[in-house]
């Protein structure tokens, strides 16, 4: 993708970010993941747009339960571009390191989420699933 908007118009998608988040994305992993091929076990898994939350609450409900571990599935809705994703990745980091520094998550999450909604005028989506 990265070479293929270099060809396209080099000039446009250094200028609105694109090449530069597309390079950074390189550097951070080797390519792009599926989560309905993870079989990993997470406490909490955020998306940044609503399509997505829907698949991976999809593919969870699918699955059977093995352990009932409960896994906490939030979407934080990003719009698609440098700015948006800047700014999200703050909200995300700072709604991580209060749920991190909860006693009991499973009893506080709610709350935090609302306090979150209020102070950042997003809506979040919540939903619990079962591994």
């Amino acid at each position: 993708m990265y070479n293929d908007l270099l060809r396209k118009d080099k000039e446009l998608y250094t200028q609105n970010g694109i090449l530069h988040m597309l390079d950074r994305n390189k550097r951070i992993k080797p390519r792009p993941e599926r989560f309905q091929n993870c079989k990993d076990l997470f406490d909490l898994i955020l998306t940044c747009e609503e399509r997505v939350y829907d698949q991976v609450v999809e593919d969870l409900n699918s699955r059977e339960q093995e352990t009932c571990q409960p896994v906490h599935v939030i979407n934080v809705d990003i719009q698609d571009n440098h700015e948006e994703a800047t700014l999200g990745a703050f909200l995300i980091c700072e709604l991580c390191q209060c749920i991190q520094h909860t006693e009991d998550m499973e009893n506080e999450i709610d709350e935090l989420l609302q306090e979150f909604e209020e102070k950042s005028g997003r809506t979040f989506l919540h939903t619990v699933c079962f591994y």
